[in-house]
C-alpha cells in the first residue's frame, strides 16, 4: 500500500518528488518542525505543539497565516495517519519552511507546510527495557540564544553528539552549554531524581522547550512530586538516584548509567504510568 505526505494541503505519494527548487529549509535551514505522537490513530499534544511551532514561526519573523491553528493541523494530520491507514501508534513531523526566493535575504515571509506520518509498533509509552548509557558531548557547545528553546532545522550539534554515541557504544550524548551546564541530551530534556525530587535544567539555560518535557513537569506536581528548574552539573549526575530523559515519541527513556555513575527507574515508571493514563492506554 502506498504511502502519502502532505504537501501544503495536498496529499502525494511518498516516493513521489515534493520539495521545490529553491526551498529555503533544504538550502538554509530556513524552517521549523515539530515531531508528535499519535495514539490510537489521532495526534495527541496538538495544542502545545502547535503553540511551539507558531511562537518560533513569530520569533524568526514568518508571516503566520490565519489558518495555522491547533484544530487545522489537527484535521490535517489525522487524515493522513487515516490515508496512510495508521490506526494505532504514529510519528509524525509538521515542518514548516519560509517561502523560496532570495538568497540569506528572503524575498518573502510567507510559509509552506509539510506533514509526514509513519507507523509506530507501540499504541502506548513503553519505559525501555534496557536503560540507557550516557556521557557528555565535549566537541561542540550548545548556545543560549532566543531560538535556543524552539525546533528549528539547524540541528547539526545534535547530529554530530549521536553520530559520537554510536562511536562510542554510549545511546546518547549529553548536551552543554559555554557555562558548562548540562541542558539536554541530542534528542530528549533531562530530568534528575534525587530524593524523590526532580530537577530539569531552566528554559532559560538553553535547553528545547520540550512538550514532553512540559507534561512530565505538570503530572509530577499535579501529583505532589516538587520539580525545580536550575542548572544541572556533572556533580549532580554522580550524586543522583535516577535520570530520565523526555521526547514527544518514547515519552520517557530511563537512563541506566552515566560514566561509571548507576541509577534505578522508580521515579520513571510512576510518572510513565501517569503519562499513559493520561491518553488512556
Amino acid at each position: 500500500m502506498s504511502t502519502y505526505v502532505n504537501n501544503n494541503g495536498v496529499l502525494i505519494p511518498r516516493d513521489s518528488y515534493s520539495l521545490k527548487a529553491g526551498n529555503r529549509g533544504h538550502l538554509y535551514g530556513d524552517g521549523l518542525f515539530e515531531t508528535i505522537r499519535a495514539i490510537n490513530g489521532s495526534c495527541i499534544n496538538i495544542e502545545n505543539h502547535v503553540k511551539r511551532l507558531l511562537e518560533g514561526m513569530k520569533a524568526i519573523k514568518m508571516s503566520i497565516p490565519s489558518n495555522f491553528t491547533s484544530e487545522f493541523f489537527e484535521n490535517e494530520i489525522n487524515s493522513l495517519l487515516e490515508q496512510n491507514n495508521i490506526l494505532e501508534g504514529g510519528r509524525i513531523r509538521l515542518s514548516v519552511d519560509r517561502k523560496a526566493g532570495g538568497t540569506f535575504m528572503p524575498k518573502d515571509n510567507g510559509v509552506d507546510y509539510y506533514i509526514e506520518a509513519m507507523a509506530n509498533n507501540d499504541n502506548a509509552f513503553k519505559l525501555n527495557e534496557v536503560g540507557w548509557k550516557v556521557d557528555e558531548y565535549q566537541e561542540m557547545k550548545k548556545d543560549i540564544t532566543p531560538l535556543s528553546i524552539y525546533k528549528t532545522k539547524n540541528s547539526l550539534i545534535y547530529i554530530m553528539a549521536k553520530i559520537t554515541a554510536k562511536e562510542k557504544r554510549l545511546d546518547d550524548m549529553l548536551i552543554l552549554n559555554y557555562r558548562q551546564g548540562i541542558i539536554e541530551a541530542a534528542s530528549s530534556n533531562l530530568f534528575v531524581v534525587s530524593n524523590g525530587v526532580l530537577y530539569t535544567p531552566g528554559l532559560d539555560l538553553g535547553p528545547l522547550a520540550g512538550t514532553m518535557r512540559m507534561q512530565i513537569i505538570n503530572l509530577a506536581l499535579a501529583n505532589n512530586i516538587k520539580v525545580y528548574e536550575c542548572n544541572i552539573s556533572p556533580q549532580n549526575l554522580l550524586v543522583a538516584d535516577e535520570v530520565f530523559l523526555t521526547n514527544a515519541i518514547s515519552g520517557i527513556i530511563w537512563v541506566q548509567s552515566y560514566r561509571t555513575k548507576q541509577y534505578f527507574n522508580y521515579i520513571s515508571k510512576e510518572l510513565l504510568g501517569m503519562l499513559n493514563d493520561k491518553y488512556k492506554v
